[in-house]
């Protein structure tokens, strides 16, 4: 079955973008799948389609895809120059303050030791034990958000990775849910193409946005 066409952002003759949805995989990983990765249902209208960024497991958001060899080349070898990835997350607690940044090395994606990696990040709603913020990169490392919100000490709310378990059980029982909020809501880039400056927006999923509805009447 194809995708729903209501989840195309944005395509031309080079580029496909779309929504991914959180409990999906972009790709085919280790292991025992329960459903087909995301690349696969995609490749059944847009067959040699390659992605040129991934979101985790449990993030929605955009995903940008190279409809050919050539077009993905260009981006990989310009190492992502201008790309900037904006995203919104619910993290346990409250930030000191309303906007700032996060400086810290993380572990390279190619495992060859820590690389710079730089996060910013804007409060944009304070509930009662979380809140919302609204994060930005231009190249990201692996769960880097993750990460740099956990060492700033405000990790995602449900992340039982990087997260704090009491809130993460005082959160799962209130919002009845086990995954955490992690939305790719923007991506803007220069066309590798054509030169022009793109922005591809993904609206917030039902599911964070009713979890925002739930906080905001528990204020």
């Amino acid at each position: 079955m194809p995708i729903d066409k209501g989840r195309i952002l944005f395509e031309d003759q080079w580029l496909l973008a779309v929504t991914k949805l959180g409990g999906e995989l972009v790709v085919k990983g280790r292991g025992k799948i329960q459903k087909l990765p995301l690349l696969d249902f995609l490749r059944k209208d847009y067959p040699g389609l390659a992605p040129i960024h991934r979101l985790d497991y449990e993030t929605s958001g955009v995903v940008v895809f190279a409809k050919g060899k050539n077009t993905l080349k260009t981006v990989v070898e310009s190492k992502f120059a201008g790309w900037k990835k904006t995203y919104l997350a619910i993290v346990s607690g409250s930030p000191n303050r309303d906007a700032g940044e996060v400086d810290i090395p993380l572990p390279a994606r190619s495992g060859t030791g820590n690389v710079p990696a730089h996060t910013n990040y804007r409060v944009k709603e304070r509930f009662r034990g979380c809140s919302l913020v609204e994060v930005n990169f231009e190249r990201g490392q692996k769960h880097q958000i993750r990460r740099h919100m956990s060492m700033m000490g405000n990790p995602l709310i449900l992340d039982d990775v990087y997260g704090d378990d009491k809130p993460n059980k005082t959160f799962g029982k209130f919002l009845k849910m086990q995954r955490f909020f992690l939305h790719a809501s923007k991506v803007e880039f220069i066309h590798p193409v054509t030169g022009k400056p793109v922005v591809i927006e993904s609206p917030m999923p039902y599911t964070f946005v009713a979890v925002l509805k739930k906080l905001k009447e528990n204020r």
